[in-house]
């Protein structure tokens, strides 16, 4: 396991060479020895400040946030940043110019070419202001110009024109960072809407069908079944969050057992233990739904006789330890491995698309050594346990 110490240092510092960064932990006790040194501490921490705000992408909000530490790093009077279609932020001195600025960076926007605009482009009679020249370089992610970055002064050096280069590609380093993010994201809404999809047809005919069957001999029973029906459905096709607590989640669990107890009554026996600290742990949207799915088709559906199926979510320390398991027919090892590994064909089968998506989901959102840890044989059951921390920068409600 890395050092704690070096989470929040690579988090803060997302871009910055590992060379860099290893240098700056290595002689951390030398900075500020001298001029040298002084100026790097600096500089890095001033790209840390400006880092944040861009992850969200190349918008408004994020450019105004940015922009100080941006014009910091230039050391420019003031900076310009815009997208493709409006001026985002001038941060600096001479704002009188910042009707201008879209318009000067319309060439960069145009072709992505680095322009040096002088006193006949940029100055103005003001003679106290210090805005005379303009450094304007292009602001990419994959290739295409998505905004511009536009260093403002009263020269317009060789210097200049590579430092703007410079930062600009930085800048540009933070909102690739940002695309990676927001695919990610859609990436796990569009598992949990494979998920959604997934959930059985069979199941929602036969919980209808075993509320109807009530209606005549126990109407409140029958009424009570409804709104346990009503709201699984509800939790299981909400439009928002990633992420939910293990609280919810296990609530969610409870109408879904609900209602398939209704239906098989005493040959579906549950049982619970759920320790009281581990309830407000925010996890995976329906990360754990597809386990107790799975662990009633093999618990229950696929065996004679009765079925027991164990919950148990524990507190062990810095993580959160769930497990559930059935004491069905159990699954060949190999075609479990297969499932996991991606094959398609057998994840159509019966849990197959439940248990890979919640496998790879967790993966995404934790690291590879949170994935799902499934005991089975064939004829000996099934025990599917997962890992969850408590704190997960990113993972919250």
């Amino acid at each position: 396991m890395e050092p704690l110490l070096a989470v929040p240092v690579l988090v803060v510092l997302a871009g910055v060479p590992a060379v860099v960064l290893w240098r700056v932990l290595r002689g951390r006790r030398e900075l500020g020895t001298g001029p040298a040194e002084r100026a790097t501490f600096e500089t890095l921490h001033t790209a840390s400040l400006a880092g944040p705000p861009l992850r969200a992408g190349l918008t408004a909000a994020g450019a105004q946030k940015a922009s100080r530490h941006l014009r910091a790093l230039l050391g420019s009077p003031a900076i310009a940043i815009t997208g493709r279609e409006e001026l985002l932020v001038y941060d600096g001195a001479g704002d009188h110019h910042a009707r201008h600025a879209f318009a000067a960076a319309a060439a960069t926007l145009r072709d992505g070419r680095i322009q040096v605009l002088g006193p006949d482009a940029v100055g103005c009679e003001r003679p106290e202001c210090p805005v005379r020249y303009a450094v304007v370089v292009p602001l990419t992610t994959d290739d295409r110009v998505v905004g511009s970055l536009a260093a403002y002064g009263d020269h317009a050096s060789a210097g200049l024109v590579r430092a703007t280069g410079e930062v600009a590609r930085w800048v540009d380093s933070q909102l690739e960072l940002a695309e990676l993010d927001r695919s990610r994201t859609l990436l796990m809404e569009a598992e949990v809407r494979a998920l959604r999809a997934q959930i059985s047809p069979h199941f929602i005919y036969n919980s209808l069908t075993t509320i109807a069957s009530f209606v005549r001999t126990d109407p409140e029973r029958a009424r009570e079944l409804l709104l346990d029906f009503a709201d699984f459905t509800r939790y299981s096709f909400r439009r928002h969050g990633e992420f939910t607590t293990l609280a919810e989640e296990l609530r969610s669990i409870d109408r879904y057992l609900t209602l398939e107890r209704a239906r098989f009554g005493d040959e579906l026996r549950v049982t619970l233990r759920i320790a009281p600290e581990v309830l407000p742990v925010a996890v995976p949207f329906l990360c754990l739904q597809p386990l107790v799915e799975n662990a009633v088709r093999h618990g229950l559906e696929s065996k004679d006789g009765a079925g027991h199926i164990t919950i148990l979510a524990e507190d062990a320390g810095a993580e959160c330890l769930i497990s559930v398991e059935d004491d069905g027919v159990g699954m060949d090892p190999e075609r479990l491995r297969r499932i996991l590994a991606g094959d398609a064909e057998e994840r159509s089968g019966a849990g197959g698309v439940g248990l890979a998506n919640v496998d790879e989901r967790l993966r995404q959102v934790y690291g590879d050594e949170y994935g799902l840890v499934v005991e089975t044989a064939e004829g000996a059951g099934a025990r599917i346990s997962v890992r969850v921390p408590k704190y997960r920068k990113g993972v919250a409600v």
